[in-house]
Formats: structure tokens, sequence, C-alpha cells
């Protein structure tokens, strides 16, 4: 296989990126599959397990944590809704605010919705024991935590904060 001369010794498909970005899109392909016979996607499973996890209780709040714009959130919204699977309250600390809940029958679904993403997670892992869990889960966290606040390379700010 010919390489182009600018990537020099870098194969793309040893990279974290790539291979976090490859783990990914296999997920999704799995939990679609698992999630066909519900008439749920990957995506809005992501958005039911954020809001009963209460990690994304308004539109805002599922956008920044599912890297999605507003315009796709309130459509995935519309269609959790015509499934009868969330609802949208006016907050009644601030009228401006609408909240997302799960409906009754989001609730009763959520079991099974659990069920399917552990199976699927536990597919992600088979084989490894749990020490190794325990590694590749702190690495992970760890690469999250390094592109927190992320800086261009080069920026005096760029380096980690010095650990205690």
């Amino acid at each position: 296989m010919e390489t182009n001369s600018f990537l020099g010794d870098f194969r793309l498909e040893d990279s974290f990126g790539y291979l976090i970005s490859t783990i990914k899109v296999r997920m999704a392909a799995a939990l679609d599959r698992e999630l066909a016979g519900l008439d749920i996607t990957h995506a809005q499973w992501v958005i039911l397990m954020r809001i009963a996890a209460g990690m994304g209780q308004t539109c805002a709040d599922l956008c920044r944590g599912a890297s999605y714009d507003t315009g796709s959130m309130t459509r995935m919204l519309d269609r959790l809704e015509e499934k009868q699977l969330v609802k949208r309250e006016r907050s009644l600390e601030d009228r401006r605010v609408i909240e997302i809940r799960l409906t009754d029958h989001g609730c009763e679904l959520l079991p099974r919705l659990r069920e399917i993403g552990e199976r699927v997670l536990s597919r992600l892992v088979q084989g490894f024991d749990v020490a190794e869990e325990d590694l590749c889960r702190g690495l992970l966290r760890r690469m999250a935590d390094n592109l927190v606040e992320a800086r261009p390379v080069g920026d005096p700010a760029h380096a980690p904060a010095a650990k205690p």
C-alpha cells in the first residue's frame, strides 16, 4: 500500500482518534440492530438514557452533552414525543425554560433500553477481566479530561495542570 509522504510513519488506523471513532460507529450499529424491534435508533437511545440519568433536562443540556445543534435536537425530541417517550413541559421555576421528561411509556421502556445497552457494552469488553476494564475506563477518562480545556499546541496554557 502506498502512503502519502506528508504522513510519514503515521498510520491512521493505529491512531487513538481512529480507534475511538471506529468503536463509536460499531457500537451505534450494534445498538441499532438490538433496538430495531423497539423502533428506536441508537441516537434516540442515547438521548433517552441521558434524560433518564439526569444528564439532560433541557434541549440546551442535551445539545451540549450529545454534540447536536438545536435544530437537530428539536427534530429528535419531536420524534421521541411522537413515539410518546418524552414530553416537554414549561419549568415551574422559570417559565422561559422548557424541561424534557420521560413519559410513563418512556419510563416503562427504560429497563429494556438499559438491558440492551448493557448487552452491547458487555460485547465491547468481552474477554477483558475486571482489572482491564477498570484500566481502560481510567485511561479513556484521562484522555477525555485532557481535552476538556484543549488549547492549541504551543499555547503556554496547553500543558495539563500539575497533579497535586
